[in-house]
């Protein structure tokens, strides 16, 4: 065989390793290595159950990971963004691309050979951006129905980011549990008009206690500190936020990105990543929602509400229950003014 036709062979089994795919070959590895972006601190929740789950991934031993924190919304996302893909031709960037959107997609067309995976409400973009997002509304419907169950004032206050999709579907859920379990129950929603902003989030979550509320939904940081200072029930966002203030923390929707993660893990390693929208990995159905444990407040809690929450629990892991998603704002909310 002259070296030429060994060449050729040796193209061709490149190819059939990587599964024809443009970034097989390059990173059908055993340890890629994965870049994670965010926009905001990694104190914020939301970007943080990313971060958690790639450092679990790289304890394991499946990547190498690396990333960067507090980019903002300034513009500084796309250079950061390149100078990743330019110095260190990662197999994943990952991140929270929500206010971020056009420079993501911008970077992810100029290097198809990476695979981008990132938080939106938008959708995937071939050939190598997929996307995600925080599907949490079936936990948040459960806690909705604690809290309906709980308040003494029939007033509940909800703090919550800004009035988006996302964020909305949240706020609906809890509140279509919340009624459903006391149809006389006021829910009161504030968007503070940002993603992290404890400070605006304590003040709001205050004057919604000033005003009567005396159960809280913490969609946002910030609220719980103001819960346990005036001694109200909380609900919390993202993770299990108990230990924040045990005696006021009640529960929360939790999400998890194992699912996500070991599903683009398990593309890029065989070479058969596709650019998708990832929504489904994010479900409780497949472990990537799930609600906060109760704590101590299992003990404390209604037994008839306890068997409810774990009546609609157990329908929703079996796909015989269905939150409603609704995505629009509430008619009668606030959304404090941009600082």
């Amino acid at each position: 065989m002259n070296r030429k036709a060994a060449l050729f062979l040796m193209v061709v089994a490149l190819l059939v390793i990587g599964g024809f795919s443009p970034m097989g070959a390059a990173h059908a590895q055993d340890k890629p290595l994965v870049v994670g972006i965010y926009a905001t601190p990694l104190e914020e929740p939301w970007p943080n159950v990313i971060h958690q789950a790639l450092l679990a991934a790289e304890t394991a031993g499946e990547i190498t990971y690396k990333h960067t924190d507090n980019i903002g919304y300034s513009g500084d996302m796309e250079k950061v963004l390149r100078d990743t893909a330019e110095k260190d031709s990662p197999a994943l960037i990952i991140g929270d691309g929500f206010g971020n959107e056009e420079a993501i997609r911008a970077v992810a067309a100029d290097y198809p050979n990476i695979a981008f995976a990132f938080g939106s409400e938008l959708g995937p973009s071939e050939p190598n951006l997929s996307v995600f997002d925080n599907w949490i509304h079936e936990p948040a419907y459960l806690c909705g129905l604690i809290a309906g169950s709980v308040t003494k004032s029939n007033i509940i206050g909800v703090v919550a980011a800004m009035p988006i999709p996302e964020v909305n579907r949240l706020v609906n859920a809890f509140e279509q549990g919340a009624k459903e379990a006391n149809e006389k129950v006021e829910i009161r929603v504030t968007y503070i008009n940002s993603f992290f902003d404890p400070a605006t989030a304590k003040e709001a979550a205050l004057a919604q206690i000033d005003a009567g509320a005396d159960v809280l939904y913490a969609e946002r940081f910030g609220v719980i500190e103001a819960a346990a200072e005036r001694k109200v029930l909380v609900f919390g966002n993202m993770s299990d936020q108990n230990s924040l203030a045990p005696e006021y923390v009640v529960t929360g929707p939790v999400w998890s990105m194992t699912p996500t993660v070991e599903y683009l893990l398990k593309q890029i390693k065989g070479g058969t990543y596709t650019a998708q929208d990832l929504k489904d990995f994010s479900m409780m159905a497949k472990g990537g929602s799930s609600l906060a444990p109760l704590h101590d407040f299992e003990k404390s809690l209604p037994k008839e509400v306890l068997d409810l929450v774990n009546k609609r629990l157990e329908e929703l892991k079996a796909g015989k229950f269905r939150v409603e998603i609704n995505e629009k704002a509430p008619a009668d909310s606030e959304v404090l003014p941009s600082k």
